[in-house]
């Protein structure tokens, strides 16, 4: 099972790091509003943290290391979850936001891909 977290979360970053890509390209660090920087570059930050740590941990099992993935991970989920909320809140307005060039697709599969994430980290964690 750690193997296919540890699949789920590659996949998870390169969507991310896709979608942290085109909100770069679209001024994502200079605007005032919308999205900030710190919410964006420290969930981006705290996954790729996370994701060193599970490969550590699926190199060499450790309970503690699978626990301080799950941890992360948790975090990094629910700041992801409180950018997805300003990005649907700001969706029909006329501001223009990097993010609002996201496709939605991408953002929904991030979100599917990172819940699937979560979900085996925890199991994995928790020896089923």
């Amino acid at each position: 099972m750690e193997i296919a977290a540890l699949i789920t979360w590659v996949l998870t970053a390169g969507g991310g790091f896709f979608l942290l890509g085109l909100w770069l390209k679209h001024g994502g660090m200079q605007q005032t509003s919308g999205i900030r920087s710190a919410r964006i570059l420290g969930h981006f930050a705290l996954a790729a943290i996370g994701l060193v740590l599970w490969i550590v941990y699926v190199a060499s099992p450790s309970d503690g290391l699978a626990w301080a993935a799950f941890a992360l991970l948790l975090v990094v989920a629910l700041i992801g979850f409180s950018m997805l909320a300003t990005w649907l809140g700001q969706r029909g307005k006329a501001a223009d936001h990097a993010e609002r060039r996201f496709p939605v697709a991408v953002v929904g599969l991030h979100g599917l891909l990172a819940a699937t994430t979560l979900v085996l980290v925890l199991l994995t964690a928790a020896g089923v």
